[in-house]
């Protein structure tokens, strides 16, 4: 049997080399066969999970075809950008069978208040004592995040920040260079970093994020463990409206398919957002009407005791 030689000097039939190669190949298939279904089953097209997930189209057609040699670090975006853990893409059993993926179906078609019921069997919450008098806006953008956080904090006396203003003066360049500079990897470490200053430099505050911050786990994790967290919804052709009424037409912009793909967003982040502390409706309704919704909310909950 021919025999070849290792890096370590050792020898090793062919045999057991085909047989490794062979279940490399067979990793590679199952990784971009089970990438494609959970896409699928979740709506969501190759070009959203790559705004979502930061990895390329032509790389995520190649990985889904069984011919992508994906890094570890870029499959992890995939996996967070599906909802789904590193794990369940990797493993040898059937995930479509099993329990857990069971669970995961059915919580996706839950309503709030079962998902809210869910989370709190399954996850002790952080004490109150860690979250301080700090409140997090999440959500999409156009939602109203920094009109209401601003409005809400001058009404609670508490400051309100942005937290794109902490990594801009924290890089001392605006995002947007920030972004181009470094790519979508320096810029969310940017933010993990300027969330952990806030959190030990503020006992009170209100904070508006990025609607991409829950797509990362442990940043979203800090900001769940240490913030009450509410949820802005909004309808997606309220997001779309509201964005082009700053007088921002990038969404619109040589892209008809921009509404499709806010929806596949809206949709993709759905879950991540519902693990917030509580959430508003703000579609339909005024400024004034969310803010007393929002500001009563806060009061109702303890989130300032």
């Amino acid at each position: 049997m021919t025999e070849i030689t290792n890096f370590r000097g050792e020898t090793t039939p062919n045999s057991a080399r085909d047989q490794a190669e062979a279940e490399v190949a067979d990793l590679i298939a199952r990784v971009g066969e089970r990438v494609r279904a959970a896409r699928q089953r979740r709506g969501i097209p190759r070009r959203v999970l790559s705004e979502i997930s930061g990895v390329s189209p032509r790389y995520l057609a190649q990985l889904e075809a069984g011919e992508g040699n994906i890094s570890i670090g870029l499959l992890q975006r995939v996996a967070t950008a599906l909802d789904h853990r590193i794990e369940w893409l990797v493993g040898e059993d059937d995930p479509w069978s099993s329990d857990a993926m069971r669970v995961a179906d059915l919580y996706r078609v839950a309503g709030m208040d079962t998902r809210a019921e869910v989370l709190r069997l399954l996850s002790p919450a952080p004490s109150l004592a860690a979250r301080a008098g700090r409140i997090c806006l999440v959500g999409l953008r156009g939602a109203g995040k920094s009109t209401l956080g601003q409005r809400l904090g001058a009404a609670l006396g508490l400051p309100f920040v942005e937290l794109n203003d902490e990594i801009e003066d924290q890089a001392g360049m605006p995002v947007a260079e920030v972004m181009a500079l470094y790519g979508q990897e320096g810029y969310r470490k940017l933010e993990a970093q300027a969330v952990a200053r806030i959190v030990a430099t503020h006992d009170a505050l209100v904070l508006a994020v990025a609607g991409g911050i829950v797509a990362e786990p442990e940043t979203y994790k800090t900001l769940l463990a240490h913030f009450h967290t509410v949820w802005l919804r909004a309808s997606p052709i309220e997001h779309m409206e509201r964005v082009r009424a700053q007088g921002d037409e990038r969404p619109m912009a040589g892209n008809p398919e921009a509404m499709e793909e806010l929806r596949s967003i809206l949709t993709s982040r759905e879950a991540l957002y519902g693990r917030a502390e509580a959430q508003i409706d703000t579609s339909g309704q005024s400024v004034e009407a969310s803010l007393s919704q929002l500001t009563r909310l806060v009061r109702e909950r303890g989130y300032l005791d």
